[in-house]
């Protein structure tokens, strides 16, 4: 458990505060080098300085509650409470001194407004000097410390990008997996155009044929009509022979030949 949390939680959750604004910081100095243009540099120093005068405040609002407990806590509760205090403002210092490096090569822009002004600023000057009293080791650690959060960053970072990788990975394979799918799809649907075709055509086939077969039937139906209406002509009146020319009745034909011989 964190010693500060075990003290008071609200000292946790102010250096809590400090802390990611310390981390904030850290990384637009760092995006502050790169940038080129005077007009982004400026609008980026001035948002660096928005947040080292929160920082500021909550250091104040630390030491604040620091005096405040120093009656209960032990005297090495808050030898330690008074050390983290002076370490916050060491680093708070170390980006002061940046700021003013970086202003100093923005000299044109005279509107820009000082981050420590009238007695605050003598008080951070102060505390600039206590930064330069830091021992080798407390340097070291704080080196360290920051390597540490760098690598921490590089391993999110890292993780961030296995998982696109992951993601990239497995849409591929959907989208390879649909690929395949309307392929298929496609080649049925060339498939059922290809049996609607040959069925189209069969089926003109079929009725081209009907339509022959019903000639045939009709044509053949009429010539059934015809002969059945000799038929009836012939046995209601036998006697004529306009009907087919060349035909007599038979009884008539044998009489005839009778009456010749």
């Amino acid at each position: 458990m964190d010693p500060i949390s075990a003290v008071s939680e609200e000292l946790a959750e102010i250096e809590g505060q400090i802390n990611d604004l310390f981390r904030a910081l850290s990384n637009g100095f760092q995006k502050l080098e790169k940038i080129k243009d005077a007009n982004r540099q400026s609008r980026q120093l001035e948002e660096l300085t928005d947040k080292m005068r929160d920082c500021k405040s909550l250091i104040k609002d630390f030491d604040k509650e620091v005096k405040s407990l120093e009656t209960v806590n032990d005297a090495n509760t808050n030898r330690m409470l008074n050390d983290r205090r002076q370490s916050m403002v060491k680093e708070l210092n170390s980006y002061v001194a940046l700021k003013k490096k970086y202003s100093s090569n923005l000299a044109s822009n005279n509107k820009r407004v000082d981050l420590f002004d009238g007695p605050a600023e003598e008080h951070m000057e102060e505390n600039v000097l206590l930064a330069s009293n830091m021992s080798n080791q407390e340097l070291m650690d704080k080196g360290n410390s920051m390597m540490d959060e760098t690598d921490q960053a590089i391993e999110r970072g890292k993780k961030i990008v296995q998982e696109t990788i992951n993601v990239g990975t497995d849409t591929s394979a959907a989208l390879k997996a649909q690929t395949e799918q309307m392929s298929r799809v496609v080649n049925e649907l060339d498939s059922i155009h290809f049996s609607l075709k040959k069925a189209s055509k069969l089926v003109k086939e079929i009725g081209r044929q009907v339509a022959t077969d019903k000639c045939i039937m009709a044509f053949l139906f009429l010539i059934v009509i015809g002969i059945i209406a000799i038929i009836i002509v012939k046995i209601v009146n036998p006697n004529n022979k306009d009907i087919l020319p060349g035909l007599a009745p038979p009884a008539m034909n044998r009489r005839l030949l009778w009456n010749h011989y």
